[in-house]
């Protein structure tokens, strides 16, 4: 899996550009909020994520880590593909999208060029707890919604169910704000 690429823009377009490393062109496919961050050096470092499927090896570029996170999140929803999560991160910010989902606003992700109502309701059902912002100077952090997740995931291994465990380990997060997963899973074990 290649994370991230740095090195020499070649070419640069509002969906794609080409970077090349130690003497391979590597085309990337990017939104046009990666596109917008891109400024006029030559020397770039793009996160990606790679998509192999039976007739292609494709490659999305991302400006920064939590759009790279945002675009995985997407694609994981049923009947979002890299194309349809390429164009919502290019219609809207990633911010938006997050705020969207998490208000469960229909209408702002349904006004995004080829999603539908149940589309909307779909993304917005599955990805709702699983995405968080803590905004300090228009950055989002991921970390605390993972660590959740992670315990969440742990406990469900162990047996517990997830509205046993979902109820618990959030409560005690919203608590300990800056708890590790190891304490949130041992504190949520001792409350169930």
């Amino acid at each position: 899996m290649i994370t991230h690429i740095r090195g020499l823009l070649i070419e640069k377009s509002p969906t794609e550009v080409v970077i090349e490393t130690n003497g391979v062109g590597y085309s990337i496919n990017i939104s046009l909020n990666t596109f917008s961050k891109l400024g006029s050096e030559d020397n770039i470092k793009l996160f990606t994520h790679q998509i192999i499927k039976e007739d292609s090896h494709s490659l999305y570029g991302f400006y920064e880590k939590s759009e790279r996170f945002l675009f995985i999140k997407l694609i994981s929803v049923s009947g979002v593909g890299a194309s349809t999560a390429r164009t919502m991160l290019s219609s809207l910010s990633p911010i938006e999208i997050i705020s969207a989902i998490s208000t469960g606003d229909v209408s702002v992700i349904q006004s995004i060029k080829g999603i539908g109502l149940k589309t909307a309701q779909r993304l917005i059902l599955e990805l709702k707890d699983k995405l968080n912002i803590n905004q300090n100077d228009d950055s989002i952090d991921f970390a605390p919604i993972s660590s959740v997740t992670e315990a969440i995931s742990a406990l469900e291994v162990l047996g517990y169910s997830n509205k046993q465990t979902n109820k618990v380990v959030n409560q005690i997060f919203n608590q300990n704000p800056g708890i590790d997963v190891e304490s949130l899973i041992k504190q949520a074990l001792n409350k169930l």
